[in-house]
């Protein structure tokens, strides 16, 4: 076992991604010692029965006291508030850092706050399942997925190296990149995919002349794919979407514009032109197998259910 890289790791909120962060930070040796951080006394509690951390507590500036690395893994929406509410704890020389899906509004909700000193490397790691709470995590989720760090210019290299360094220990890929064009990546390979899964899920549930039972009964392959995406946690995804508005605006445009071309040739019998798009993003389907974001076995992947 490796020695650890952080002497006091601080996770500001205990769901999916802190839990998971938790465990495998645990399993690998990679922090002395785990501060679990929740509002909530049933998660909390909930979070000692699981032994996800060394300490627990629902002060957030004794959470923070002395730690190398704080974690928030909480809704975007809540960064400025709780930056405001642990800034005047944190220690000198501590890495703040993030989970979220959209960067540069988090930068700006943390940064006025941050005491001099004190170092903001915000991070995305790219992964997740539609479950949420503590008892949803588990150690292998960041294997072979990627952690994208969005750290403003200037930012301590010190820090930015030792947080790569965390990442990859957790099983992540680590790449770095701009905040604004992390924003616009993810709005079209992230974002925008959940604004539709949820927009179709909630159409097939208005459709009078479809009855409830009948949508489940005979969901096919594309619209259980669907209803995976739209069950994640709705505070996270309203969130993201109030935060990366721009962005989301913008690809949500190209998107209008695109599906209007394929319902003109859906209308007009334009044959061609569907079959050369169906191509494409076929051709785009096989570079996300062969970039090992995805398995090509039957069933896309999934486990199949035992009878």
């Amino acid at each position: 076992m490796a020695d650890p890289i952080f002497k006091r790791l601080c996770l500001i909120g205990i769901g999916l991604i802190g839990s998971s962060i938790a465990l495998r930070a645990r399993r690998d040796g990679l922090a002395e010692s785990i501060v679990v951080y929740t509002r909530r006394k049933e998660t909390l509690d909930r979070a000692r029965e699981l032994d996800l951390g060394d300490e627990y507590t629902d002060r957030i500036g004794e959470a923070v006291d002395g730690a190398d690395c704080v974690v928030l893994c909480i809704p975007v929406g809540a960064c400025a508030a709780v930056a405001e509410r642990m800034a005047p704890h944190l220690a000198a020389g501590a890495i703040v850092t993030d989970v979220g899906s959209v960067k540069q509004s988090v930068i700006n909700q943390i940064k006025p706050h941050l005491p001099e000193g004190v170092h903001l490397v915000p991070g995305h790691p790219v992964a997740g399942t539609e479950y949420s709470g503590p008892d949803a995590g588990f150690s292998t989720l960041f294997d072979e997925r990627w952690c994208l760090l969005t750290p403003e210019a200037g930012t301590d290299i010190q820090a930015i190296e030792t947080l790569t360094k965390f990442w990859q220990g957790l099983g992540s890929t680590v790449d770095t990149m701009d905040a604004n064009h992390h924003d616009r990546v993810l709005a079209v390979t992230s974002h925008i995919p959940h604004l539709i899964a949820y927009n179709i899920v909630g159409t097939a549930s208005d459709l009078e002349e479809i009855s409830e039972s009948e949508v489940i009964k005979f969901s096919a392959s594309g619209f259980r794919d669907f209803t995976r995406i739209a069950a994640s946690d709705p505070v996270m995804w309203r969130d993201v979407f109030l935060h990366n508005k721009e962005a989301v605006l913008e690809m949500l445009g190209r998107f209008s514009e695109d599906l209007s071309a394929l319902q003109r040739a859906v209308r007009w019998g334009d044959g061609d032109l569907l079959f050369e798009h169906f191509t494409k993003t076929r051709d785009i389907r096989r570079g996300i197998i062969e970039a090992g974001q995805e398995s090509d076995v039957p069933n896309f992947g999934r486990d199949q259910i035992e009878e």
